[in-house]
């Protein structure tokens, strides 16, 4: 039987994400967060407009968006409840965040230049993708309560590196899906993947057909 109910939050199931960016003093801040949907080389960050990883990504127009496994679980929650931003803003403190300068050396992961922008991608991390700021949108604007509180950033991919441990045999350019274990956040609580439980129609689909002029584009960086 269905029951109508209100969750406070709905985090059905995203995947992890490391976001690094760069302050103004030319510091890296590094956040996780598991608001984000991708289709092709673009995604969608979701984000509180306040926050610091905010802030730094439009300044800046970049990020490096790093996917850790399941095996760097550790890691994220040393960050999960740290700020980059002095003072804590106010609705953080209500949850017991504090300041943290250094977020690499607190999750004892390392950072490594990147090609295309600033930010640094995360060694550790075996999917890290460069990213610039295609374009700033408000949520939740229709409510003058919380209008200008929440942002999603559409972000254009402009290199991504996958470590050799996830990708599939004989094809360079695919992940293979039985080798990828992402770290997933359900409901505050963290998540791997499972076996595959049935084969898909969809992946009758060859993946090239999905190929998209950002990839073009991309290639043509420096």
């Amino acid at each position: 039987m269905l029951h109508r109910s209100e969750p406070a939050i709905l985090y059905f199931g995203t995947p992890v994400v490391l976001i690094s960016t760069v302050n103004e003093d030319h510091s890296f801040n590094l956040a996780p967060m598991s608001s984000i949907f991708w289709l092709g080389w673009r995604c969608m960050l979701g984000l509180a407009a306040p926050s610091k990883t905010t802030q730094n990504i439009i300044r800046n127009g970049e990020c490096v968006l790093n996917l850790p496994s399941v095996y760097l679980a550790g890691a994220v929650n040393r960050l999960a409840r740290t700020t980059g931003s002095d003072p804590v803003p106010e609705g953080k403190q209500k949850k017991g965040y504090r300041y943290e300068k250094e977020k690499f050396r607190l999750a004892g992961l390392t950072p490594l230049p990147s090609e295309t922008i600033d930010a640094p991608r995360v060694l550790e991390c075996p999917v890290q993708m460069e990213a610039k700021v295609a374009a700033v949108y408000g949520i939740a604007d229709d409510e003058p309560q919380q209008r200008g509180r929440i942002v999603t950033i559409e972000m254009r991919i402009q290199r991504v590196y996958l470590d050799d441990s996830i990708i599939m045999d004989g094809h360079p350019n695919r992940v293979d899906p039985d080798k990828w274990r992402p770290l997933i956040m359900s409901f505050q609580q963290f998540y791997g993947l499972g076996a595959q439980v049935h084969t898909s129609t969809l992946a009758e689909i060859p993946e090239a057909l999905y190929y998209s002029k950002d990839i073009d584009r991309a290639k043509e960086l420096v």
